[in-house]
């Protein structure tokens, strides 16, 4: 397994790092419908389809619901925190996705050979013209932008699917679109704090309508991510240019050449992140700079925000974490119900949907 695919694994935990991956993918049907019959699919053809599905023209309104007991003062916490997202489709690889929080909006077009994103807060837009024949790359750009929501679910699918035991279990309605429930549950000797994981596909497109996480020892979902609206139809094509408002400060930027790309370079290597195991329990680990815990502060680089004075990482353990001890030395913990972040005194960092005692094996095996 690639490492990439190997750390979607571990961002599945919906710990801060990588909650991203997972935000905008799918939505519970209402209660008390009928659950719509389908033809039977076994569990490996449905999964096959849903790699290998290409997203139509399509529009759709997002919603999340979460329960993962993150701290609030915990970094990406507000990633969750959105009131809707909206998401268009052209068929042939232009895409536009806007999110709604409060009352301003980010949105990101992309057109093909352009990535514009926008923010309506402060009236900020960012043009990334893309390399030729770049295009997206499982749903995102060249630079990281995420674009194709439905892709993500199956980057997520392919990188659990090898250590899990795949049913298919029953159907469901999602959107007002019959889908069917396909359902991953960790191997025996996975060790990890979820429970499972079930994805709604949708029976004519096979792209995944719904996503939820249960955890250990819970009835309800953790984290539920989804579509509340669903419409496979022709887009206007203006919905994938993007011209700034008035008044609007516009950087354009490359990815060969971003400003400051140096030194967020600089800043990932001095984390230098890492995936140790496989599956489940793959664990993300990495080292924080010396000098952000002799009371400094982490790069915004690192803690995946754009400009800012970066984070007071002393600061903020003594807000959520709790002091630990052992075979690493000393250092802090936190604990939510998906998953757990280990940060010893020396700098060294784990994290993933898994126990603490996982997290120590794999700072021991580094």
């Amino acid at each position: 397994m690639q490492p990439r695919k190997k750390a979607l694994v571990a961002a599945a935990s919906g710990t801060a790092i990588g909650l991203a991956g997972l935000a905008f993918i799918a939505m519970p049907a209402g209660a008390g419908e009928a659950p719509p019959e389908l033809p039977a699919v076994s569990a490996e053809d449905l999964v096959q389809s849903v790699l290998t599905a290409q997203a139509p023209a399509l529009s759709g309104t997002v919603t999340v619901s979460e329960q993962l007991g993150l701290p609030a003062a915990l970094p990406g916490v507000g990633t969750l925190d959105l009131d809707e997202a909206r998401v268009f489709n052209d068929g042939n690889g232009k895409t536009r996705l806007a999110i709604k929080q409060g009352g301003a909006e980010n949105t990101v077009v992309h057109d093909g050979a352009t990535v514009w994103s926008y923010n309506s807060a402060d009236n900020t837009a960012t043009k990334v013209t893309l390399p030729a024949g770049a295009g997206q790359h499982e749903g995102m750009t060249e630079d990281g932008q995420l674009t194709d929501p439905t892709a993500v679910a199956g980057q997520l699918l392919q990188a659990v699917r090898e250590f899990s035991t795949v049913t298919v279990d029953g159907t469901a309605r999602v959107a007002d679109r019959p889908a069917y429930e396909l359902v991953l549950t960790p191997k025996p000797d996975e060790r990890t704090l979820l429970r499972e994981i079930r994805v709604a596909v949708d029976s004519e497109t096979r792209l995944p309508l719904r996503l939820e996480v249960l955890t250990n020892g819970t009835t309800e979902p953790a984290l539920e991510i989804g579509f509340s609206e669903f419409a496979v139809e022709q887009q206007p094509a203006d919905l994938f240019a993007f011209t700034p408002p008035a008044g609007a400060k516009v950087e354009e930027v490359t990815p060969e050449a971003k400003p400051d790309q140096a030194e967020a370079d600089k800043a990932k290597e001095a984390v230098d992140p890492q995936v140790v195991g496989e599956g489940w329990d793959s664990v993300i680990t990495g080292r924080v700079p010396a000098d952000a815990l002799a009371g400094g502060k982490l790069p915004a680089a690192v803690e995946g925000q754009d400009g800012g004075e970066g984070l007071d990482v002393q600061a903020l353990l003594g807000q959520i974490a709790k002091p630990v001890s052992g075979p690493f030395g000393t250092g802090h913990v936190i604990t939510t119900k998906v998953g757990t972040a280990l940060l010893t005194d020396d700098g060294r960092f784990a994290a993933g949907a898994v126990p603490e005692q996982v997290l120590i094996d794999a700072l021991g095996a580094k």
